[in-house]
């Protein structure tokens, strides 16, 4: 497991402190959850970016154009 080192201000600090005792979960815990939805959040955004050219060739031009497509 790798180790990753960085600074926060206090504030940050403070309210990840909070969200944790309120979670019952350790502060480590909470942010390798942040950062595992952000990489995930990226990676659709990629993903969306690359086949936007491709849907919109198949006339989806909105996520509503796809999801009433499926339905």
């Amino acid at each position: 497991m790798g180790t990753l080192t960085i600074r926060i201000d206090d504030d940050f600090d403070a309210e990840l402190t909070r969200l944790a005792a309120a979670a019952h979960r350790t502060k480590s815990d909470l942010v390798r959850e942040m950062l595992r939805r952000q990489v995930a959040l990226e990676e659709v955004q990629h993903l969306r970016a690359k086949l936007r050219p491709y849907a919109e060739r198949a006339g989806f031009l909105t996520d509503e154009d796809f999801f009433e497509h499926i339905s």
